[in-house]
């Protein structure tokens, strides 16, 4: 499980550490700051497509053997980052980084899932989806001060390095996984006919984006709203990791108790949460303070959401399980997007935040109309006799 989670800890390494790094990757390559945001949405965009892709072609392949070749390309990514010689070519190695990451933690909450006692899934599938949130604690905000002190390369550097780390893990520590049953590729494609496999992934895709619509520009918005010296940024990073932390622990066991609930419970937070992160974000200590509870609401949601997907389609858990990081990605690139417009559009860094509140009152309301959709369904199924 260790080994699982630490492939978790580089890709959230990687994921987060270039919105605390856009200022710096934005000024070396002569771009404004939205046009850096670019960069984010890339790697949002390879999750996009390499979820379901991989899913599918590889749906044969070796569950042990497939987390390796993850991490391999994974590796691969990173190292073009760190050789890219220009916007654009950074741009196409997010890309390509981003392309394991919804297929690796598809396959790995699958792996978890079926290694976990009766009753305790959600926990199993959290401790996977742990080593994103602790990257937020320790890698992001260690990446992010060595890549202002030394260089944004550097960081990559770093994070190349935990992806071989993780291709070491998984062939030694990892068990052959025989419990995960290999699927028929033609069958995975079956999740996409499935209502509430769509609408939880359209949820997840929505109501996430609020998170990532404040968390892209926080660097900027510590420094230029909060007066918060560029220093203390890295401290703040590992704050909202804790949040992240915290809020994965809270969501798995809420998901154990009832998966919808957890869901719902979590989607309202994040809607207070950053509608307050409005006026929080004026003042060093509340903007602190915000920035932790905004990372624990938007961690709290995933373990819900990618429980559900398990259960809600059937004998197509792979390419659902891996889609739900698809969908949490165009949650970051459209986090990502709408922040920059309105931060473009001249009307400041706290912007974003009513932005991301918005996001998550679509997701309440989506999530409503899924409810109700799947109690009508369930409503129709005939009555079996005795």
């Amino acid at each position: 499980m260790l080994a699982l989670a630490l492939g978790g800890f580089g890709i959230g390494t990687t994921e987060f550490v270039t919105m605390g790094l856009l200022p710096d990757i934005a000024a070396d390559f002569g771009v404004s700051e939205p046009t850096g945001g670019h960069a984010v949405s890339a790697y949002a965009l390879g999750v996009v497509v390499g979820a379901p892709v991989i899913a599918a072609l590889c749906a044969r392949m070796p569950r042990k053997r497939l987390l390796i070749a993850l991490m391999v390309a994974f590796t691969v990514g990173n190292i073009a980052s760190v050789l890219a010689p220009a916007f654009p070519a950074l741009v196409a190695a997010r890309f390509v980084a981003g392309l394991p990451h919804g297929a690796y933690f598809g396959v790995a909450s699958l792996a978890a899932a079926s290694l976990a006692p009766v009753g305790q899934r959600a926990k199993a599938v959290a401790a996977v989806m742990l080593g994103l949130s602790a990257a937020n604690v320790v890698g992001v905000p260690a990446a992010t001060w060595l890549g202002q002190g030394l260089g944004w390369r550097d960081a990559y550097i770093v994070v190349a390095v935990i992806g071989l780390a993780t291709v070491f893990a998984i062939s030694r520590f990892v068990p052959d996984l025989h419990g995960v049953r290999v699927t028929d590729p033609r069958t995975e494609p079956t999740a996409l006919r499935r209502s509430q496999v769509l609408l939880t992934l359209l949820v997840g895709a929505v109501g996430f984006g609020g998170m990532f619509a404040v968390y892209t520009y926080i660097t900027s918005t510590l420094t230029d709203v909060a007066g918060m010296e560029q220093g203390l940024v890295p401290i703040v990073l590992a704050l909202f990791g804790l949040g992240m932390v915290a809020g994965n622990i809270v969501g798995g066991v809420l998901a154990d108790r009832g998966v919808d609930r957890s869901v719902f419970l979590a989607l309202i937070a994040m809607v207070v949460i950053l509608a307050g992160f409005v006026a929080a974000a004026h003042n060093p200590f509340t903007a602190a303070v915000g920035a932790f509870l905004v990372g624990a609401s938007g961690a709290a949601l995933a373990p819900g959401l990618q429980t559900r997907l398990m259960d809600v389609a059937h004998d197509a858990q792979t390419l659902a399980a891996a889609l739900n990081h698809a969908a949490l990605n165009i949650a970051n690139a459209a986090g990502a997007w709408l922040g920059g417009l309105v931060i473009a559009a001249g009307l400041g860094y706290t912007a974003p935040a009513v932005v991301g509140a918005g996001l998550a009152v679509a997701g309440v309301l989506l999530f409503t109309v899924t409810i109700w959709i799947a109690r009508r369904q369930r409503d129709r199924l005939p009555v079996r006799g005795y």
